[in-house]
This record gives structure tokens, C-alpha cells and sequence, in this order.
């Protein structure tokens, strides 16, 4: 009996996570370049259950097995997927996207980071930053634009200004990205990167984070019906042991 009661505890903590999860992605679904994440379970080790007083005719020192029982769920891992987002066209010629694999590269005093996010502009120095103020990186380091009155970007990532090529995007691919680690606000770091993407840039337009409302919503009820079950389990578990409890007091 005490084992159901930390089985379905352990399921309501998984649950727990699962819509802390659900939540994030949908706080952060107009959050441009956002990749959402998903919740991997696993299982506690399963127990051998077998017959007590029982045994097997050819077998007289081992009683035959009932079956395996369940010890609890667990949240295994935090996954991030990384399919692209929706693009959304923009008027603002600093905006980037990229259709297809591969990540820019910016920079600031914290290190090189990647990202999806490609909402850019320029600072008061004229080097194109991020919405936060990091750098985006060129193939030969910041890029810088000054007051340039025409810029264009054409699909491999090569920068003119005023119809003179200034600069090449820093555009990388990593193979595995389960490797990567989000480091907040559409930024991502680790993995091993190659340089050059199998996509297009794609000029103002920027991408969308990949987080569908009517999914999450759905997870979220889902989650909290296995919740409120679990939550049931526990409250016939505790009602039975009190039950149990009174008998033994008579």
C-alpha cells in the first residue's frame, strides 16, 4: 500500500514538471527565434513480484512469478525541439531569418552564443546588435554598418551597403543539437558548430518561436486530469490507512 502512495506522488511531481514545461512555451510563444521544450519520462526499476508459499514443479527452490510492478515515474530528460518556426515578414531591413538548419552567431561579454533570433538593428556605434545589445558576428568578427542608407542581405549571408559588400554573417550548423543548452533569451551555447548552414537568409523577416498554443493548451488539461487521478489515488490510499488504523485501535 505504501508503495502506491509514493508511486502516484512520484506521477504528480512528473506532472508538476510537465505543466511548469507547458507553461514556459506558452509564455514565451511570441518570443521571436523561442524553441519549445518537452518533458521525456521514465520509470523507476520494476519489482519482481512472486508467489508467496508457492512453487514451481520443476523447480522447488524458486516460486514462479506474478509479474512486474511499477515503482514511479521520473522526468528523465528536458528536450528542446528545434523545428523551425513560422516566418514572419517584416519592414525592418536589419530583421534576418534563416529557412532551413542553422544558427547566427553573436557575442557578448559573457561569450559566443547561437541563436534563431534574428530581429536585429544597429547601435549608436553602428555595429548590428541584437534586440539586447550582443553583437552579431561577421566572418571577420562584428559587423559593422555605420549610417548606410541601402542595405541588402542575400540569401548565402553576404552584407552591401550602399551597394558595397561589407560584411559575410558568421551562419553555423550544428549537427547534434541535442548538445545545446539554452543560456535564456533565444540563445543557445555548446555543441560542436561547422561553419555554414544548409538554409537560406532570408531578408526582414524574422522567425517565430515554434510553439503551438492549441498543443500546449491541450498538454496542460491532459496534465492536470493525471494529476487530479494521482491526487485521488493518494486520497483513497490515506482514507484506507486511516480506516486501517481505527480497526487496529478497536
Amino acid at each position: 500500500m505504501i508503495r502506491g502512495l509514493y508511486t502516484a506522488s512520484s506521477g504528480m511531481m512528473v506532472e508538476m514538471n510537465k505543466n511548469d514545461i507547458s507553461a514556459s512555451n506558452l509564455a514565451n510563444v511570441n518570443t521571436t527565434g523561442y524553441k519549445r521544450d518537452t518533458v521525456v519520462t521514465g520509470s523507476f526499476p520494476e519489482m519482481l513480484l512472486q508467489r508467496v508459499n508457492d512453487q514451481r514443479l520443476n523447480d522447488v527452490s524458486r516460486p514462479p512469478a506474478v509479474g512486474n510492478l511499477g515503482t514511479g515515474a521520473i522526468v528523465d530528460e528536458v528536450v528542446t525541439v528545434y523545428e523551425q518556426g513560422q516566418l514572419r515578414e517584416s519592414t525592418n531591413p536589419f530583421d534576418l531569418a534563416i529557412s532551413g538548419d542553422g544558427f547566427f552567431t553573436v557575442s557578448n561579454q559573457n561569450g559566443t552564443f547561437l541563436t534563431r533570433n534574428g530581429s536585429f538593428t544597429l547601435d549608436s556605434e553602428g555595429y548590428l546588435v541584437t534586440s539586447r545589445g550582443d553583437m552579431v558576428q561577421g566572418e571577420a568578427g562584428p559587423i559593422r554598418l555605420n549610417d548606410a542608407a541601402d542595405i541588402e542581405v542575400d540569401s548565402s549571408g553576404t552584407i552591401k551597403a550602399d551597394g558595397m559588400t561589407v560584411a559575410t554573417l558568421r551562419l553555423v550548423t550544428v549537427a547534434d543539437t541535442a548538445q545545446l543548452t539554452k543560456a535564456g533569451d533565444s540563445l543557445f551555447t555548446g555543441g560542436q558548430a561547422v561553419a555554414g548552414i544548409t538554409g537560406q537568409v532570408r531578408q526582414r523577416f524574422v522567425e517565430g518561436s515554434n510553439v503551438n498554443v492549441i498543443t500546449e493548451m491541450v498538454n496542460m488539461i491532459t496534465i492536470m486530469r493525471a494529476y487530479e487521478a494521482n491526487q485521488r489515488i493518494i486520497s483513497g490510499y490515506d482514507s484506507t490507512l486511516s480506516q486501517a488504523m481505527d480497526v487496529g485501535r478497536k
